[in-house]
């Protein structure tokens, strides 16, 4: 069996079983949040992409776009980290729901309204990583999560921060819920360190 040495090694094979892994993870995700917001919300099937972080933040929005983020470590038999990115359109469905209200900017977000982004921010990213844990079975250990507002450009450099020391390219995932018929976009990395991503690899038995 070849091991993958970077996410740029990943063949299509490797692809499939990443966007089979993440298309069920989203899908727990959007049925968590539904819960949540006591709504029905829908997930479009996501794709999966080996990005740099210039191509990742394009595909997001502009690079000194203010946006909200939260971050959680991965450890255990999985290591790595997961970065889910709010953009205004979704926070705005949470801060409806929770708060009574919506805001023009994240700049004007206080501190009950971030902590209700984090704690969506966290309730997605568990519901990802409890249906990929089970679907490849795996004990993944999941951090406090950690949220901040900023420009897109110095959040998603976090990852790279995290491991450049194995890669400069990111695993963007991207799929979009769907909440009243009107698609809000948001950006997931699920970022495995190498070795991890061999373990997952080698418990599917791809080859």
């Amino acid at each position: 069996m070849a091991r993958i040495r970077s996410y740029e090694d990943m063949n299509l094979q490797e692809m499939d079983v990443m966007k089979e892994i993440s298309s069920i993870g989203t899908s727990h995700g959007a049925t968590a949040l539904s819960k949540f917001l006591g709504k029905e919300v829908r997930i479009t099937i996501p794709e999966i992409q080996i990005l740099t972080v210039e191509e990742a933040v394009k595909r997001l929005g502009d690079m000194e776009e203010i946006v909200a983020a939260t971050l959680v470590q991965m450890s255990g038999e999985i290591r790595g980290l997961m970065l889910f990115v709010f953009k205004l359109d979704l926070a705005n469905v949470v801060f409806e729901k929770l708060l009574g209200k919506e805001y023009q900017s994240f700049l004007e977000i206080d501190e009950l309204a971030f902590s209700a982004l984090q704690e969506v921010g966290n309730i997605i990213i568990c519901s990802y990583i409890n249906a990929f844990s089970h679907l490849v079975n795996v004990d993944v250990s999941l951090s406090v999560p950690s949220s901040t507002v900023n420009m897109l450009g110095g959040i998603m450099t976090v990852p790279v921060a995290e491991h450049g020391y194995e890669t400069d390219r990111l695993m963007y995932i991207n799929a979009e819920f769907i909440l009243d018929g009107k698609r809000l976009s948001d950006g997931l990395l699920m970022l495995p360190d190498i070795e991890s991503l061999n373990e997952i690899m080698e418990k599917l038995g791809v080859s």
